[in-house]
């Protein structure tokens, strides 16, 4: 007999309700050398082996804002009632880039237009949002709360290389992140409540198609 990912996925037990289930999902995207619990094969250098740049990273800060932009547009607007459940969760990062943005204009720096990775995610999630909840809210769990592990982690190597150790406003939150991030988590659990299996399998398999497009995000730190 033939088990299909999406019955795999059904015969598991979580005990963290569906947030489990995305979670599980989004680590087997990981490469081996992103996570222990990664299964990916590494595709060209590790990023603990990136050589960042000035010019690259901030044409990744400039993209991820875009992004962040369009989904605290997307929550204010709810075209489904659900998406009112995250708004002002402490985790937004937009007006945290923004304040990163002029520290380096005020260092000499030009703050680039957004590229292709970041125009291209927020208009895919801008369309996505108002036909399938589902697939939306995927992409709302994986770009939030991986910015908070290893997006940090990645941070903290950038700024040690090329901005003498400073820790922007990106990686920094007010309150306290754990508790931020487990009141998220009891939303989405809420909210997944209310969906059919068939639902909840559409959403992770929306997982690796968000990897995709913030992969192509983070990689402009090299560029």
């Amino acid at each position: 007999m033939v088990v299909t990912v999406a019955e795999e996925r059904t015969s598991k037990r979580y005990t963290g309700g569906f947030v489990d289930e995305m979670r599980s999902v989004a680590m087997k995207l990981h490469t081996k050398d992103q996570a222990k619990d990664g299964e990916k094969e590494t595709q060209g250098k590790p990023w603990r082996k990136w050589e960042p740049t000035i010019d690259g990273y901030l044409k990744f800060l400039v993209d991820s804002k875009l992004v962040y932009d369009t989904l605290d547009t997307i929550l204010d607007k709810a075209d489904f009632p659900e998406y009112a459940e995250f708004r002002n969760t402490g985790l937004e990062r937009a007006g945290n880039l923004a304040i990163d943005l002029e520290w380096f204009k005020e260092q000499g720096h030009i703050v680039p237009e957004p590229l292709s990775p970041g125009i291209n995610y927020s208009i895919y999630i801008e369309e996505l949002s108002k036909k399938d909840p589902q697939a939306f809210i995927c992409h709302f769990y994986n770009t939030y709360f991986a910015h908070t592990a290893g997006g940090r982690m990645i941070g903290r190597k950038v700024a040690a290389k090329i901005l003498n150790g400073k820790e922007l406003e990106f990686y920094k939150w007010d309150g306290d992140l754990p508790q931020l991030l487990q009141n998220v988590r009891e939303k989405l659990n809420r909210v997944a409540e209310n969906w059919t299996r068939e639902e909840k399998n559409h959403c992770l398999e929306e997982t690796e198609k968000s990897f995709e497009f913030n992969g192509d995000i983070l990689h402009l730190i090299m560029a």
